[in-house]
């Protein structure tokens, strides 16, 4: 594995929930334009333990949520409620500001046990749209194309991979792609995927030469040029990755950005309550 990293969830603490962050880390900032990704679950929640995400900022990136059991209701300060379920994309492009929620949905809060299993992720803006309008985007699970080839389930969630594109509008080239094998079989990726390339296994297992990864690993290639791996029976993976940008980018918290004085501004921003409101939302998240 001399070109590739691997990298394992670290647990964190969100309140009613415990999630793996796989990315960023000390050696690796950043995939392509990925710059945070969190593993929710998989848990099962019931009464007293929804999953309730109050009030919180955010500039200069894109938060896109993907779920594989569950469901979480999407509000912000664009006036979008949007319910997100299982397979289903939700998008929101902060820019210059916005605020948002995310909870368990009203008609789901009768103390059955839901199920919880998903990815939240940051995608950073290219620096041209750091400053552009807050929106939100919803691409439902029957919109995002599958690819069934050479035995894979293939879904290509977000931007260009496997020769199709998601109909969702990102703002770099980039690809979230899952993959599901219900054999063992050998995955091939070469010239499938433009750019720096992330594989999180979500289930089952990956061999990649002589190393065993397991579910609640990344591997990272240093070198762009992964193109084989092998997939022992009913093994999950979702890639991520693409064209890295020309700035580093910051991170503050739940800011995002190519300056660390916006950084700094944001904070104070949020400090005196100048962000926008998700309407009829009171609740406020201080800064940590």
């Amino acid at each position: 594995m001399n070109n590739k990293r691997l990298v394992n969830e670290r647990s964190r603490d969100i309140g009613n929930f415990l999630v793996g962050r796989l990315l960023p880390f000390k050696e690796k900032r950043q995939v392509g334009p990925f710059t945070f990704i969190d593993h929710m679950g998989p848990v099962e929640i019931s009464d007293g333990k929804y999953f309730d995400i109050n009030q919180h900022p955010h500039i200069g990136l894109s938060t896109l949520t993907y779920l594989l059991d569950g469901e979480i209701e999407h509000r912000d300060s664009t006036g979008s409620v949007q319910v997100v379920r299982a397979g289903d994309v939700g998008f929101m492009t902060s820019g210059k500001g916005v605020t948002h929620t995310e909870r368990t949905p009203q008609e789901l809060r009768d103390g059955r046990p839901i199920k919880m299993h998903g990815y939240q992720i940051w995608v950073a803006l290219p620096k041209d749209l750091e400053e552009s309008e807050p929106k939100f985007q919803f691409i439902a699970k029957d919109q995002i194309p599958e690819l069934d080839r050479d035995g894979f389930k293939i879904r290509v969630v977000a931007g260009k991979g496997f020769g199709v594109e998601s109909p969702l509008q990102v703002h770099s080239p980039l690809f979230m792609v899952d993959i599901y094998s219900e054999q063992d079989r050998t995955l091939n990726i070469h010239e499938e995927l433009q750019g720096e390339i992330a594989i999180v296994v979500v289930q089952g297992k990956v061999k990649d030469g002589d190393d065993l990864i397991d579910a609640g690993q990344m591997l990272i290639s240093k070198t762009d040029s992964i193109c084989t791996l092998d997939l022992q029976a009913d093994t999950r993976l979702l890639l991520f990755g693409g064209t890295p940008f020309p700035e580093e980018r910051f991170l503050l918290w739940n800011f995002v950005s190519s300056s660390k004085e916006r950084l700094q501004q944001a904070k104070q921003d949020w400090a005196d309550m100048k962000f926008p409101k998700v309407p009829g939302d009171e609740t406020y998240i201080p800064f940590k």
